[in-house]
């Protein structure tokens, strides 16, 4: 078989990078130096981050989010047709007009959507992966043009042509051992019960505030809680972690794991976006966790990512009301569903979290990638022999 090449469309956010980079894992397992993987991503700076450091080959392309702001319809639309031509020759560029030898493989969003409509006028194959529960604008349209559309998210029956697949989690977000053996790996305590804060790949300032909320009233401190937490690039971790130590609460700060799988893995209970790389990798690691969706969407998309893991009793949503007083009350009301109050008591009682995590049983393995990988292989094979036969 002669190389093939995939084309991963797709950036802005790890969200749609690390799901990605696990197919892409998936393939080179599977097809060996038959297959070459090359990454379109944003020109955000965290892109090129991510992607170099998992070694990948990529090229941003400078597209601009779809929006109906007149400043944002104005960049979307001045950029749109560069994109596109920028998108095509680089597609031109990998295909050969006798064998079919490259797919686009479109993760969703704004970089996705210029790179589609480049595939679709050169009449090369596309396959879409969605992510989110909630399909958003670029994923609606992209799925008009692709030849079929994986979804490892429920989108409801508005969607019956969409194939389901369990969620994607690269190897790096699988934990590499039991919970003792990953705290070890982070020079922490194996003993003494963990507690992972991450607002995800760009942080979450409310997040972050409600860490510190926690840990300066005290609810760390009667277990001998250790703390696992990724700020984000927009906070200063030094300052974190000051109030950590100050506080004599063991803790792993940082603006950003590469390696998430460890941490994972050491978490007796996570605090979380809802985004979908972090409920696939919560549903992989097994965590109990409490996920805040991000607050700011008018359609509140995030909430439904974790809809399955709710319903089966093995996480908890909760409303980021932005606010450290009103996401962590002190004196609570009675009955208040605040996510501090909601965090403070999944802290004091060991045999929920482990009702909680038993409950990610029945719900099977987060073999997304694999799955998909298959069906890419399988495809693109049949795509050399169909031509090769005519």
């Amino acid at each position: 078989m002669s190389i093939h090449t995939f084309v991963f469309a797709g950036g802005g956010t790890g969200g749609h990078l690390y799901p990605g980079l696990a197919i892409a894992d998936a393939l080179r397992a599977r097809l060996g130096e038959n297959v070459r993987t090359l990454f379109i991503c944003s020109t955000r700076p965290l892109d090129a981050e991510i992607l170099a450091a998992n070694r990948a080959e990529f090229l941003p392309l400078p597209a601009e989010p779809f929006g109906l702001h007149p400043k944002r319809l104005f960049k979307f639309v001045r950029s749109w047709p560069g994109s596109v031509f920028a998108a095509e020759r680089v597609l031109r560029g990998l295909s050969s007009p006798r064998v079919p030898s490259v797919d686009v493989v479109a993760m969703g969003g704004f970089v996705a959507a210029p790179v589609v409509a480049a595939a679709s006028r050169l009449s090369i194959p596309i396959t879409m992966v969605n992510l989110d529960a909630t399909p958003g604008r670029a994923n609606k349209w992209i799925a008009h043009k692709a030849d079929r559309v994986l979804t490892a998210a429920d989108p409801g029956p508005a969607f019956p042509a969409w194939q389901r697949v369990p969620p994607i989690v690269r190897r790096e977000a699988l934990p590499p051992g039991d919970r003792a053996a990953c705290r070890q790996l982070l020079n922490l305590d194996p003993e003494r019960p963990v507690v992972f804060f991450t607002g995800a790949s760009q942080g979450a300032q409310s997040i972050n505030d409600l860490a510190l909320s926690l840990a300066r009233r005290g609810v760390f401190s009667a277990g001998r809680w250790q703390i696992i937490h990724q700020t984000g690039g927009k906070s200063d971790p030094a300052a974190v972690r000051a109030v950590y130590a100050q506080l004599g609460i063991p803790a792993l700060v940082e603006p950003f794991f590469h390696t998430m799988g460890p941490l994972w893995g050491a978490a007796d209970l996570a605090v979380s976006r809802s985004g979908a790389g972090n409920v696939a990798e919560a549903w992989a690691s097994a965590t109990p966790t409490v996920f805040l969706p991000y607050p700011y969407h008018k359609d509140e998309h995030q909430k439904h990512n974790a809809r399955v893991l709710v319903e089966a009793g093995a996480t908890v949503l909760c409303s980021d009301l932005i606010n450290p007083a009103l996401n962590d009350p002190h004196p609570a009301p009675a009955g208040s569903q605040a996510p501090g109050v909601v965090i403070e008591a999944l802290i004091a009682d060991a045999s929920r979290r482990e009702a909680m995590r038993a409950a990610f049983g029945p719900l099977g393995p987060a073999c997304g990638a694999d799955l998909i990988a298959s069906s890419l292989a399988q495809h693109a094979q049949l795509s050399v022999l169909q031509a090769t036969t005519r």
